[in-house]
């Protein structure tokens, strides 16, 4: 009986991601497991089925395999047996040669050690309001990695010194013979050097680099954001076998602000005023992060309103103009008043009483909704 189609068997596309395949096997598989399923061989086999499929597809060189050549590709029976047939040692050799080109190497060709590119690093880095919207220089200090000064870099106890690999004879790659495939990989004894150390430094334990701290300077720029990152190039972990170093990403963390909310290039604050301001109206002055500025209050100001001031936001690092300020305010009930105080508030309440819906629109409109909707 014909083999299913693996991308079919775990109901992807052929162009599926590996998290994909991944999540599409994970609900296959609680599906069908045996032990949800007891007793049930139809259950049982499409198990089998589905994590033979996963099997192959979540391995990246049996996928391109399969991709190229259906089932043979990664069928290991498909190896076997002598003679020029197609399963046959000049069938195989034909394989391996094209497998050779793709993974770094032909048949007859001598690779050399692996060369590896070092891993990025990360900082984070916590700065204020005020130095994300001005930018500023700054130095920090990240783990180096520095040549060993006892062994020179090279990993060997002073007076030795490293010797050629035996199993890969300085190649840093061997050849696996899988089925009808022969694919190329690094070494397992010395990981892709190509070399081995027989008695290894004392200082850095054969590693050749020590780890030091090292001091970096840092422009941040101005207007930079909450989850930014800045690039330094090749401050990362150094290269492997000559590889070139990785990138250090600087990660801008802003810390809250007493102030100002930032959205955007845009900031938000909150401004309390009496009762009183907001009844008569009046001028009001406010901070912004170049200082101050002062605007202007309506008579009659309902708690909540928003005022926007153009223009003194943030610039942002992408834009060509800054943010605005956008000021929302909050009328504060006076506390803890004398008897004088609450004698005149209550005057003051009966007078507005009396001048009718004309001194406070809102509560007669929210009344008669309520009157509304009791009949």
């Amino acid at each position: 009986m014909a083999k299913r189609d693996f991308y079919e068997i775990l109901g992807v596309a052929k162009n599926a991601t590996d998290e994909e395949i991944k999540k599409s096997y994970r609900k296959l598989a609680m599906k069908y497991h045996p032990d949800r399923n007891p007793d049930s061989k139809t259950s049982e086999d499409k198990f089998k089925e589905v994590k033979e499929a996963y099997e192959m597809l979540s391995d990246a060189q049996k996928r391109d395999a399969y991709d190229r050549y259906g089932h043979a590709g990664v069928d290991p029976n498909m190896g076997g047996g002598g003679g020029g047939g197609a399963g046959g040692p000049g069938f195989a050799d034909a394989f391996g040669d094209i497998f050779g080109d793709i993974f770094g190497g032909g048949r007859g060709r001598s690779a050399g050690p692996q060369v590896f590119r070092g891993a990025d690093l990360r900082y984070n880095l916590e700065i204020s309001l005020e130095q994300a919207a001005n930018g500023f220089d700054t130095t920090i200090r990240v783990p180096s990695w520095d040549s060993c000064e006892t062994c020179h870099g090279s990993g060997a106890k002073p007076g030795t010194s490293p010797v050629t690999c035996t199993t890969c004879a300085g190649h840093g790659q061997v050849r696996m013979q899988q089925g009808l495939f022969s694919i190329q990989q690094a070494c397992p004894k010395c990981h892709g050097t190509g070399k081995m150390i027989p008695e290894p430094c004392t200082t850095c334990s054969g590693v050749g680099r020590l780890k030091r701290n090292k001091t970096l300077e840092v422009k941040i720029p101005a207007g930079i954001d909450d989850g930014m990152r800045i690039r330094s190039s090749g401050n990362g972990e150094p290269g492997v076998n000559g590889g070139p170093p990785g990138d250090l990403y600087v990660e801008i963390h802003i810390k809250q602000h007493p102030v100002f909310q930032r959205e955007g290039d845009d900031l938000h604050c909150e401004i309390p005023i009496s009762f009183v301001k907001a009844a008569l109206g009046g001028d009001i002055e406010v901070p912004t992060l170049s200082g101050k500025a002062s605007f202007t209050i309506p008579e009659g100001t309902q708690s909540g309103k928003t005022f926007r001031l153009r223009s003194k936001g943030v610039k942002g690092v992408r834009s060509g103009y800054a943010g605005d300020l956008f000021c929302h305010v909050v009328i504060e009930t006076p506390v803890k008043l004398t008897e004088k105080q609450k004698d005149l508030l209550r005057n003051f309440e009966q007078l507005t009483v009396e001048g009718g819906a004309k001194h406070n629109p809102q509560s007669k409109g929210w009344m008669d909704k309520v009157k509304t909707f009791f009949e």
